[in-house]
């Protein structure tokens, strides 16, 4: 006869669902960091945690496909990656990718695995395509309608240096095609700041500025107009030339 301290009870797949987590991800599992051997719920908790380490030489981040153990969140079963734990049968995530490590119960979200990126991404992947010269998903209305600048993704926010690609923070593709994230672009407007920070490119149309500039007079001190494209987006980088001052010989210096 089975001892009954020793029966599994196993659990309905949806049991739990959206109950457990962290700040990041709702999700029913927690992860262990194949880096540091450490058990986190996610990703981002690693990293918040090892970049506040006193020690610089401990800071790290943790890859997500290098992840082999999960932790069940329900039943506290380490095991294998897998969408439903071996132990009480529940989905440690709605949403699951194998190829990520990736857990997630709010499906709302639209997660999607792009191959080409590499990583899992939201919005609905009907909604997105992958640029392979900027080498990252853009909006559907992107398409045909943005400017390419190579790995412009595979970079860092110039305002705050975050790295963009794998960003949970939404991002924005600026007219001159350098990326910077949504959040960065709108403290710039605040601070009336409408240039790239990488370029200094007019991030916005600004038309109808430069119409009130020039209504107010024919030298501004906002900056220096373009005769070309007629903005003020400008930015002095030398000296104008002054043309040589002909001189006269002094009568003393008259050849007879």
């Amino acid at each position: 006869m089975a001892d009954d301290s020793l029966a599994i009870e196993r659990k309905d797949e949806d049991f739990g669902k959206c109950k457990y987590g962290c700040e990041h991800y709702r999700r029913r599992c927690r992860i262990r960091a194949p880096c540091c051997n450490q058990v986190f719920t996610c990703r981002h908790c690693h990293n918040e945690a090892t970049s506040s380490l006193s020690n610089p030489k401990d800071h790290h981040e943790l890859v997500r496909h290098e992840v082999k153990q999960v932790i069940c969140a329900v039943c506290d079963t380490e095991q294998e990656v897998a969408r439903v734990c071996s132990n009480c049968g529940v989905n440690m995530g709605e949403y699951f990718c194998s190829i990520c490590k990736f857990y997630d119960d709010e499906t709302a979200k639209q997660q999607f695995h792009c191959d080409e990126c590499g990583i899992c991404r939201v919005g609905g992947r009907e909604n997105f395509f992958h640029c392979p010269t900027c080498g990252s998903c853009y909006t559907i209305s992107l398409r045909d309608n943005h400017l390419c600048v190579e790995n412009s993704m595979k970079g860092h926010c110039p305002v705050c240096y975050e790295y963009l690609f794998d960003s949970v923070k939404g991002t924005s593709i600026l007219k001159c095609g350098h990326t910077i994230h949504m959040d960065c672009l709108r403290e710039m407007a605040m601070q009336n700041q409408y240039r790239c920070p990488l370029c200094s490119k007019a991030a916005v149309n600004m038309s109808d500025n430069w119409r009130m500039l020039d209504d107010e007079a024919p030298f501004h001190i906002f900056g220096l107009k373009c005769s070309h494209c007629r903005s003020y987006n400008t930015r002095r980088i030398s000296a104008v030339e002054q043309p040589d001052v002909a001189t006269v010989p002094s009568e003393e210096e008259h050849e007879d």
